[in-house]
């Protein structure tokens, strides 16, 4: 019987009030919503007073989730950025795998165009796409993915706890794939690249989307990703600024469109938004296999 129905008096043949659903019980507590009796097993702390049970389940039914600005779920505070530590886990992993294994085991999951390797051609020219993925998580240099992960672990928690951890871990994927796909467009065929930098361009893309949305200071982060630019275009022989600026737009482009979607269509809005800078991915990697080829 819903709270909000009439209720039958609970009282005691004497008259002394007992439980609604221990009549053995006296008491002269009250649930503050429908103001039955109750005892000390079955009343439940509130906000004031005490709830029954009854009422306190049919409040948990019409209490909205808690949703972030992007549609998110709201992560428990003991379960805060598991994402972005499982992200910086798995590059630390693979990195493990290049010192023990060394050039045979990045040469298999480098970013290449197309090279002849172990008497065949190889590369996402002859259908390796996988390698536009799996280049992201591969590190040589401990300063590099020093760097790499120190960023990550800046970027990663606030976007992962504004976006929910579906939409990050999308986005974050989508901005690595979108620095491969500038690289392998722009890039000779033969030249490799590596490394979490293009997807961590994208997280800054994102951050600056969020930023002013939420109408944030832009100002810090602004100079530190002007910064990042900076180096990254004064060591172009060294540093593949096409993985960079390929993730900062794909990251960007799929930000706006998780993070300004309306609350009505957000999901269908959101996931188009993914779809779109994926296909444009897709796009770039075919016009760029039919010019190798």
């Amino acid at each position: 019987m819903s709270p909000d129905e009439q209720q039958p008096s609970a009282t005691g043949p004497a008259g002394p009030p007992v439980c609604y659903r221990h009549p053995d019980r006296e008491s002269n507590i009250r649930c503050t919503r429908c103001e039955r009796p109750v005892c000390g097993d079955c009343m439940v702390s509130a906000s004031v007073g005490f709830q029954c049970p009854d009422c306190v389940r049919q409040g948990s039914r019409q209490v909205r989730e808690a949703r972030t600005v992007a549609g998110g779920r709201v992560a428990p505070t003991t379960a805060t950025a598991i994402v972005t530590k499982s992200l910086i886990g798995l590059n630390l992993a693979v990195f493990v795998l290049v010192q023990v294994l060394g050039n045979t085991f990045v040469d298999r999951w480098i970013l290449v165009g197309r090279f002849f390797m172990g008497g065949e051609w190889q590369g996402v020219a002859e259908g390796q796409w996988y390698r536009l993925l799996t280049a992201t998580f591969l590190h040589q240099q401990f300063w590099h993915i020093g760097l790499n992960m120190l960023g990550l672990w800046m970027l990663g928690p606030p976007l992962e706890a504004a976006l929910g951890r579906s939409r990050f871990i999308a986005l974050y994927l989508v901005a690595g794939l979108g620095g491969s796909a500038l690289s392998y467009l722009i890039a000779e065929p033969n030249q490799g690249s590596l490394g979490a930098s293009g997807a961590l361009f994208g997280l800054f893309g994102a951050m600056i989307v969020l930023g002013r949305r939420m109408n944030y200071d832009l100002k810090p982060l602004i100079i530190l990703l002007a910064l990042n630019l900076m180096i990254t275009f004064l060591n172009m022989s060294t540093i593949d600024w096409r993985a960079h600026l390929g993730g900062l737009v794909a990251g960007t482009l799929a930000a706006i469109g998780l993070v300004y979607a309306p609350a009505r269509q957000r999901t269908l809005i959101q996931v188009g938004s993914l779809l779109a800078v994926l296909a444009v991915v897709v796009a770039i990697v075919l016009i760029r296999t039919a010019q190798i080829l």
